[in-house]
């Protein structure tokens, strides 16, 4: 017999979804890269905040083009569109990086800045829920196994990341701190950014690892590629 032509619906469904994570594997380094470098070095001056945009508008387009697969199941759907709010956030609050490096003792941008180092953290753990949720839909088990154990490791990571970034924020915001919190949040003043960026590292390459292995099972078992 005939084999049973393809669905084209599906595999169009299945193109956009491979194209989404190529998006989203590209765009979290490139993000990572260029708002950390705009707002600590003043990279790309000369073109203003369009890198910014660009780098935070590729997650978007990764995340848009996900929408296209299983648009039925609810859970899927709703990790999808908490990970794309909190990506407009980001969008929105990346320009604030270049006009922070410009003016670094205006307390409003420094405000900004702290919010979405906040909402990028927010964005990544929900980005492994909806992996994770990816995971469970796709019918390679190793796959499946591996997701829902990396995704759990993932979102402990950030976990504790935001509740050190929150700890501090609020501890900062007190007055008469007594000499011994005053002298470690002077010793964790001089691990700057660059050091806590190096934590994120982490479960940064956790999620493209994810991510590239999924895209790999997606084309090795429907579209037959080696």
């Amino acid at each position: 017999m005939p084999d049973t032509p393809p669905n084209p619906e599906l595999l169009r469904a299945l193109g956009r979804l491979v194209r989404g994570l190529s998006a989203l594997f590209w765009g979290l380094p490139a993000a990572l890269i260029i708002c950390v470098g705009t707002a600590t070095a003043g990279w790309f001056k000369a073109f203003s905040i369009v890198p910014g945009l660009g780098a935070t508008g590729l997650l978007l387009f990764g995340l848009w083009q996900l929408g296209a697969f299983q648009r039925q199941e609810r859970a899927w759907r709703a990790a999808l569109d908490r990970a794309r709010l909190i990506g407009l956030v980001n969008f929105f609050l990346c320009p604030f990086l270049y006009w922070w490096n410009k003016m670094p003792d205006q307390p409003f941008f420094s405000l900004v800045v702290v919010l979405l180092a906040l909402s990028g953290l927010l964005f990544l753990f929900n980005l492994n829920l909806v992996l994770a949720r990816l995971g469970e839909m796709l019918p390679d088990e190793t796959l499946r196994q591996e997701t829902r154990q990396f995704t759990v490791i993932n979102r402990g990571l950030l976990v504790t990341l935001l509740l050190v970034v929150a700890a501090y924020v609020f501890v900062m915001q007190m007055p008469d701190l007594p000499v011994p919190f005053l002298m470690v949040i002077a010793r964790l003043e001089r691990m700057s950014l660059w050091s806590l960026m190096m934590l994120v590292l982490l479960p940064l390459s956790l999620t493209m690892a994810l991510i590239w292995k999924t895209k790999e099972v997606i084309l090795e078992s429907v579209f037959g590629t080696n």
